[in-house]
């Protein structure tokens, strides 16, 4: 029910900003179009408040099991997590096997780096984007606003980027971690802790 719930919130999030693409679109057109453009937006609202309903919903759920609001909480002890991304992360985490090896959790959300391929030509390392296409697009965000906002994860980040990095490639890197950090958080039943992810040098 939980993933249900989580999944449709991700599809009408994705139409939210497909109407926010037609939006930025139709304020370049003619002025006889504005009635197009409000209805973009009365329809981007209403699909807000149908997000916020199914949330709410999905938070429920999560109240109704002991281990689904311990692993909630955990989750949202992580500097960039919070309710929206914690509910949508932990949906499908929650259908992983217990024995299941941190990097097989990388393989799984498809976050696991494979040589990029081009002909004969071997070029740089890329993700293999093969698994959980719902557990990749939540982690995103909560990396964007733990780089910003935790100095250990700031520094990890812009490490990578000094050894030549591209952004994205620093970002999902990021991603990762953080991955592996709510794997081992499940694991020994603890909240999120900024030293473990990355220490900065004294």
């Amino acid at each position: 029910e939980l993933r249900a719930l989580t999944r449709r919130i991700y599809q009408l999030t994705r139409d939210v900003d497909r109407e926010k693409n037609r939006r930025h679109a139709s304020g370049r057109v003619r002025s006889h179009d504005a009635m197009i453009g409000n209805d973009i937006e009365v329809n981007i609202r209403h699909l807000g408040r149908r997000i916020k309903q199914l949330q709410a919903q999905a938070e429920a759920v999560i109240e109704t099991d002991e281990e689904l609001t311990a692993r909630f909480e955990r989750l949202t002890s992580v500097i960039g997590i919070a309710e929206v991304s914690a509910t949508r992360i932990l949906a499908e985490l929650m259908f992983l096997p217990e024995d299941m090896k941190s990097n097989q959790w990388v393989a799984y959300v498809g976050l696991d780096p494979v040589p990029d391929e081009s002909g004969k030509t071997i070029k740089a390392r890329k993700i293999s984007k093969k698994g959980n296409k719902y557990l990749r697009s939540a982690l995103y965000m909560p990396a964007l606003v733990a780089i910003q906002y935790s100095a250990n994860v700031k520094a990890f980040y812009e490490r990578l980027l000094s050894r030549g990095k591209a952004k994205m490639q620093a970002i999902v890197a990021v991603m990762r971690k953080l991955l592996v950090a709510i794997w081992g958080m499940f694991k020994n039943r603890q909240d999120f802790d900024q030293e473990k992810f990355y220490r900065i040098a004294a």
